[in-house]
């Protein structure tokens, strides 16, 4: 059962990402996913999660209107659109999966999430 976060790479401010997040090994249907990222020397940081029918979708302050989540469960896969990027979106991205959707910031919180990626390294210069 892996998660893994693709789609990261170099881009410079303003610029944008794609992130894709897929599941190998079971189906993702039935689980919320959720985005997280740490920068070097900080904390981890939730940024966004979408519920597991693609219903409900949140995000952090930090990214809002700048980043969109989506799913097609056909595909298995959850994908993370990264617009007008700031060198303070540099981090590690990870895709994280749960099957406890709360759809506000205690929906990030890390200790809810069973299945967890390896991540993808964004990096924005300025």
């Amino acid at each position: 059962f892996q998660l893994q976060a693709s789609g990261g790479g170099l881009v410079q401010t303003g610029g944008s990402l794609r992130l894709s997040c897929a599941a190998s090994g079971f189906s993702l249907h039935y689980y919320a996913i959720g985005w997280f990222r740490q920068a070097p020397g900080k904390e981890r940081e939730g940024v966004s999660l979408i519920s597991s029918s693609g219903d409900s979708t949140f995000y952090a302050d930090s990214v809002k209107g700048r980043f969109t989540i989506s799913r097609d469960n056909a595909k298995n896969t959850i994908d993370l659109q990264m617009n007008s990027l700031r060198p303070e979106d540099t981090a590690v991205y990870s895709c994280a999966a749960t099957l406890s959707f709360i759809g506000d910031s205690r929906g990030l919180t890390p200790s809810l999430y069973t299945r967890w990626g390896q991540g993808t390294l964004v990096t924005v210069s300025s």
